[in-house]
């Protein structure tokens, strides 16, 4: 599995990569047939609050790719929400697998 993080008008800080890295981890122990993972961050308003976006593309072989996205006032919340956004679709793909 590959996974791709980009980091949009930001520079991405280690913590922040390794914090995306060991939700993506847990995310694709538990739901094996994902192959590739791409996930954006992206700073949308650098001066309002709820402005660090996070969308996340997953690729399942067979199925359309899956995709959420979020926005929170902090990157870790938004992943969080994001992934809790992909759960549901995760399922019925299980389930068509």
């Amino acid at each position: 599995m590959e996974v791709n993080i980009k980091a949009i008008h930001f520079d991405i800080s280690e913590k922040l990569t390794a914090f995306v890295n060991k939700k993506i981890e847990k995310l694709a122990r538990r739901y094996d047939f994902i192959t590739d993972i791409e996930v954006n961050l992206k700073l949308v308003k650098p001066e309002t609050a709820l402005n660090k976006e996070a969308g996340i593309q997953l690729m399942v072989p067979g199925l359309p790719d899956l995709f959420a996205s979020k926005t929170a006032n902090t990157f870790e919340e938004a992943v969080d929400l994001t992934i809790a956004a992909l759960e549901p679709q995760l399922e019925k793909a299980k389930d068509k697998k």
